[in-house]
């Protein structure tokens, strides 16, 4: 179901020809360090005076490659939105690109690089929990807010409780505690009793399993492997022995954690060892939420997809009041349909540009400080975000409503939310079923 605001559309059509006028200069200041000060890491990342400076660090390569390029666009495509309509403070924002490269290694070196370089205020991403992670503390450090559209580990929950994170961490898309729920009532709903786990050994992975097994359990399930989940490398390419250890006690079902690129591989390799031929049902999660899925993992000899019928979880695309203007914008620049976190990046932007105006300032320290106040409620809801930037500059208090959601962060910087459940049809069409709520 999609929210769709004639007026606040005409605002974005409005816009649009100084938006697409605006990409040209977003694509020279991506990439682009613009601020060549050497101050030690630690300071705030901006002069209260500048113009707003913020940074992505997205997998543009790698892995995650097929979300990271789109959340990219969508970052951009806000920021552009906003510098249309007076930017913030009056100036334009600034937007600086990292590659994290779906690895962890890259990831905190391009961290690095924008808190202690380019000296940004906020940093949108990453995209994958263990880049995150290897992220986060430069971020904290340097007093950068960081603000994930798809980073889902438990893990950053029960940091951010211990108050490892200062305020200085929030994401856009529910931990994965809520999707292990998710997972459980969806294996439950199917009939399946017992489940065997495959999952990626990364935070991801591993915070996933953590959630799904007690979960699953509470709802009367049984998963085989609890003991010793069946997992693999983050660079593995071959999944035999892992397959053989999943499938072969006979569940009702395996639940594979794992990304579009490495879980084609390993549905492949479940076809080619015959695993895929009885009884035994594929579970999936948000990382393999993907029409792409269907001709990555092949065809059988006489034509059907492989990943026909294959069900699993993701956060939910009805999301929030914005998305319908959000999804309109999105396609008439981009000709294509929102990728599955790009509605989750426009809201982690969105968040960041609202807090330093209303705080007056373009420092990490003080983005901080406001992130709450301009997101949760109370406030008055505006989704529309050059009208949200006109309220703050008027004084008014604003509740933010976001294109995934109505982005009300809890102290851990956790959002509550709804996941799809989706399959792929024969046809090869990715096609959602319905929506399981958790949370709550």
């Amino acid at each position: 179901m999609l929210f769709f605001n004639s007026t606040k559309f005409t605002l974005w059509a409005r816009n649009l020809g100084a938006i697409a006028l605006l990409l040209s200069v977003a694509a020279c200041q991506t990439n682009t360090a613009t601020d060549s000060t050497t101050d030690s890491p630690g300071a705030p990342a901006a002069d209260s005076d500048a113009a707003l400076k913020l940074g992505t660090l997205f997998p543009l390569t790698g892995d995650l490659a097929q979300y990271g390029t789109t959340m990219q666009d969508t970052a951009n495509l806000l920021v552009n939105t906003v510098n249309a309509c007076d930017g913030v403070l009056g100036q334009p924002v600034q937007l600086v690109s990292e590659d994290d490269q779906t690895d962890p290694a890259a990831g905190a070196s391009g961290m690095t690089k924008l808190a202690e370089v380019d000296r940004v205020a906020g940093v949108v991403g990453a995209a994958g929990s263990a880049v995150s992670s290897a992220a986060v503390d430069i971020a904290v450090r340097n007093k950068v807010v960081q603000i994930s559209p798809s980073s889902t580990s438990p893990t950053f929950t029960d940091r951010a409780a211990n108050g490892d994170f200062q305020g200085y961490w929030a994401r856009t898309a529910p931990p994965d505690t809520f999707q292990g729920d998710a997972l459980a009532q969806l294996a439950r709903e199917q009939g399946i009793n017992s489940v065997a786990v495959l999952a990626i050994n990364n935070d991801y992975g591993n915070g996933l399993v953590q959630a799904f097994i007690p979960a699953f359990k509470e709802l009367g399930g049984t998963v085989v492997n609890e003991s010793n989940p069946t997992k693999y490398a983050e660079n593995a390419t071959t999944f035999d022995s892992e397959l053989s250890a999943a499938f072969g006690g006979d569940p009702d079902a395996v639940l594979i954690v794992a990304y579009l690129e490495t879980g084609s591989l390993i549905l492949q390799g479940a076809y080619e060892q015959g695993l895929l031929d009885g009884d035994t049902k594929v579970l999936l999660t948000d990382g393999m939420k993907s029409a792409e899925i269907a001709e990555k993992a092949g065809r059988t000899p006489d034509g059907t997809l492989i990943a026909a019928g294959v069900i699993g979880t993701a956060p939910s695309s009805e999301g929030g009041p914005a998305l319908g203007d959000f999804r309109t914008l999105y396609q008439q620049q981009f000709n294509r349909e929102p990728n599955v976190y790009d509605p989750n990046t426009w809201d982690a932007a969105a968040v960041m540009v609202l807090a330093a105006e209303a705080a007056k300032s373009t420092t990490g320290e003080a983005m901080q400080s406001k992130l709450m106040e301009v997101s949760n409620a109370p406030g008055q809801e505006v989704s529309d975000v050059c009208e949200a930037l006109r309220l703050v500059r008027e004084g008014t208090d604003i509740n933010y409503q976001g294109a995934s959601g109505t982005v009300e962060f809890n102290e851990q910087g956790d959002v509550v939310g709804a996941y799809d459940v989706w399959t792929i049809t024969d046809e090869g069409e990715l096609e959602l079923t319905s929506v399981i709520n958790v949370g709550d």
